[in-house]
């Protein structure tokens, strides 16, 4: 396998971000969801049978899941500052696209970021569903060995996406705000005893997330805050609006079918046969952006609706390309890419063999 040079690539034209294209995506976006509620409302208060109701509300189902992923995959890029040229502009519109799916978009790309600086190097970075080392995993017992291979099935992307869209955001809240309000307590006492009181007053080393990527620090724990207070009374407002189990119930499926899409996507475009997978003395980020991140074979349509991150060996080499940039920049510079992984949709569900990094030869192997 040869080492990429990234000098060679062609990068520089494709930087350029506009807001004009930014803000059409925007509203070619959220404007069809305004409109699909709206439907979704007639129907369910029009006299069919529910099994009319129910049939007719299937496309608009699948309709608002491909939505709620363009929506994620557009707060995605915010949180790189990509999409707009202002930082202000990014971080405004991040956090109201992540009202839409109900996550806070500050928190998760502080994590995402973690991984584009990481990617390739299992040492440190474990992947979407946090995979063992082969060693870890033959340490473990046979009921634990079981435990990881069925929690790692492919048919963990729905339970998976309902916890991580709709659960986490508002456990992590719940559970942030125990620990920071223990420690204050425990902290208070602590200091008054020792007579430290002005150490009450130094508050960022109380927070201890209770997941990776929320409450790291107070302007986390605020957006996380202002999130799912933003984010529930919208829950109240629709629950008013279209009844407290449909809307429950619908919105739930929807988040579920579009997280589990996401969370597919970016499962098979790290986890595959032959992908870089080094430990960090042998690591390097270039090869790990080219040669261990997959680029996605699928229909156009469905590129649209995932904004281009189909093209992701070139979004790892540089994540502040716009995506509207994405496939232009790919197609510059495919000559460069013969090394990359291809993948097809009928290719995806090889990947999920693929959960045990072996550690000593560097590779991603399946389980026996």
């Amino acid at each position: 396998m040869l080492k990429v040079n990234r000098g060679k690539f062609l990068i520089k034209p494709f930087l350029k971000r506009n807001n004009i294209r930014a803000s059409y995506q925007i509203i070619t976006t959220i404007f069809p969801i305004l409109c699909i509620w709206l439907v979704v409302y007639h129907i369910i208060n029009q006299p069919f049978s529910l099994m009319i109701k129910g049939l007719l509300l299937i496309p608009f189902i699948v309709l608002l899941t491909l939505f709620s992923s363009r929506t994620f995959s557009l707060m995605h890029d915010c949180g790189h500052n990509s999409l707009f040229t202002k930082r202000k502009l990014n971080c405004f519109f991040g956090f109201l696209l992540g009202l839409v799916n109900g996550i806070p978009q500050k928190s998760w790309s502080i994590d995402h970021a973690f991984h584009h600086r990481n990617n390739g190097n299992w040492e440190i970075y474990k992947g979407p569903i946090d995979v063992l080392s082969l060693e870890d995993y033959e340490s473990l017992t046979k009921k634990d060995q079981i435990f990881y291979k069925t929690s790692r099935n492919w048919m963990m992307l729905f339970p998976g996406g309902f916890f991580y869209l709709v659960l986490k955001p508002r456990l992590g809240l719940i559970i942030v705000i125990f620990n920071l309000i223990k420690d204050i307590l425990e902290e208070t006492f602590s200091k008054i005893k020792s007579k430290e009181i002005s150490q009450l007053l130094v508050i960022n080393s109380r927070f201890k997330p209770p997941f990776s990527d929320y409450g790291d620090n107070f302007s986390e724990l605020s957006e996380l805050i202002i999130n799912n207070i933003v984010v529930i009374v919208g829950w109240i407002f629709m629950c008013k609006w279209l009844g407290l189990v449909f809307f429950l119930s619908f919105y739930s499926i929807v988040l579920t079918l579009s997280a589990a899409i996401l969370i597919c996507v970016f499962f098979v475009q790290h986890n595959y046969e032959n992908t870089y997978a080094k430990n960090t003395k042998n690591w390097d980020i270039i090869d790990g952006a080219i040669l261990g991140s997959s680029n996605l074979d699928i229909p156009n349509w469905l590129n649209w609706f995932l904004a281009d991150i189909s093209f992701h060996s070139i979004h790892h080499l540089c994540e502040r390309i716009p995506n509207y940039n994405l496939r232009a920049c790919h197609e510059a510079n495919i000559h460069l890419l013969q090394q990359s992984k291809f993948l097809k949709l009928s290719d995806f569900s090889n990947c999920f063999k693929y959960i045990i990094w072996d550690n000593k030869n560097e590779k991603l192997i399946p389980i026996s």
